[in-house]
């Protein structure tokens, strides 16, 4: 663990909304909506009138009538966040990424080069601007944990530099939610004990937490609490998987929701498999309960592939085993991966027995939504009388 603040945490504001804004003057300071059936992302003046990423679309458009709702553009996004990590990179040489939108960076030793940490994070919020012509938040601090808290509480547009000696000081009357880990559930539990902040945890008794959250938990949040996060930044490996994952509204999910949102995010990562000349061997599902438990499963297939509805049909099993735990324990967010990746030259592609076509099928719809955009083509079962709902994409 870095005993200086030289941790960046870097997160690009209202991202989807953002993107959308720049590239079309006419929605720069209004409340912007992207997407149509589930809200995926809204921009700053859209928050500012109760709007959320996860809303039902209608739902939103009913509160904020005034909202302008564009589809998602995830062709520009992905644009738009390579540029962003090309300069991340020019900036440091480890940089850790998250998701589309933010990441790590290790700040040290560049002082011969771009001045202190807060020097680095200034010009790299400079550089963005300037280069990518977005906004970008970041916090640095001694470790990750208080660095991406720091870039929350500096939102929008802003930088901030917890130094050691102003640690505590930070974090103790922060609310519990804000602790990694803590979601509904957990923070019942603590409030129903009189922990309220983030310094109650950090002064709580051991054994107390750990009978209320377990062992694991319970330790864990505590070294939270106290700033206790020896994990560097660490690059990750080259990528090995493409996935996807969405979040749903707290409501109840019939099983015609869940495989609708199931067949738009297979829809989605399997184009991009496509697009990547890659096949896949593996599939895993991610879904996170109502009680913020995640359990993932996964399926091998006999032969790796990259047609859509064969890997549609291995993730509808895996949702099929799993369907009594989503109908005891509710569902917020599933995700689908598509793992041990290989070039699609590497391997013989096995031919369909019925003599049906899906790999042409599948290129004809690859060639239109690469010609007019990812939402030109999309599945019935996505479109209602609101629309269609499209699924945000998450790099892992």
């Amino acid at each position: 663990m870095s005993r200086t603040a030289s941790i960046l945490h870097a997160d690009l504001d209202a991202f989807y909304a953002s993107v959308e804004q720049r590239d079309d003057p006419q929605l720069r300071g209004r409340p912007v909506i992207v997407g149509t059936g589930v809200v995926l992302a809204c921009s700053y003046e859209a928050k500012a009138l109760g709007i959320r990423t996860a809303m039902n679309g209608a739902q939103a458009r009913r509160d904020c009538p005034e909202a302008i709702v564009v589809p998602a553009r995830m062709e520009a996004y992905s644009e738009a966040s390579k540029a962003v990590y090309s300069i991340f990179h020019e900036t440091s040489p480890l940089v850790e990424g998250l998701s589309i939108d933010e990441a790590f960076l290790d700040g040290g030793g560049l002082g011969h080069i771009f001045g202190s940490p807060a020097d680095v994070a200034a010009k790299l919020r400079r550089d963005v601007l300037e280069k990518v012509g977005l906004r970008i938040s970041v916090g640095v601090a001694r470790t990750k944990f208080l660095a991406k808290i720091a870039s929350g509480e500096s939102k929008p547009d802003g930088l901030l530099v917890i130094e050691p000696e102003e640690e505590s000081a930070f974090l103790g009357p922060l609310p519990i939610e804000r602790v990694w880990g803590v979601g509904r559930v957990t923070s019942e539990k603590l409030r129903s004990m009189g922990i309220r902040t983030v310094g109650e945890i950090a002064s709580c008794d051991e054994n107390r937490l750990i009978a209320a959250l377990g062992k694991s938990a319970g330790l864990r949040l505590l070294d939270l609490a106290n700033n206790r996060d020896p994990r560097p930044v660490k690059p990750r490996d080259p990528r090995q998987s493409i996935g996807a994952q969405s979040a749903f509204p707290r409501s109840s999910k019939s099983i015609r929701e869940i495989d609708a949102l199931a067949a738009g995010l297979v829809d989605r990562v399997t184009h991009r498999l496509r697009a990547a000349g890659k096949v896949c061997g593996t599939v895993s599902i991610s879904l996170r309960f109502d009680d913020m438990k995640k359990v993932s499963r996964s399926h091998t297939l006999p032969a790796a592939t990259n047609q859509t509805e064969t890997l549609l049909d291995a993730v509808r099993t895996l949702l099929s085993g799993a369907r009594t735990m989503i109908d005891q324990r509710g569902i917020t967010l599933l995700g689908v991966s598509l793992e041990r990746l290989d070039s699609d030259n590497a391997v013989q592609l096995g031919f369909a027995l019925d003599g049906s076509s899906n790999g042409n099928l599948d290129a004809a719809i690859d060639e239109l939504r690469d010609r007019f955009g990812s939402e030109a083509i999309t599945r019935a079962s996505l479109v209602g009388e609101e629309g269609a709902t499209p699924a945000p994409i998450l790099p892992e």
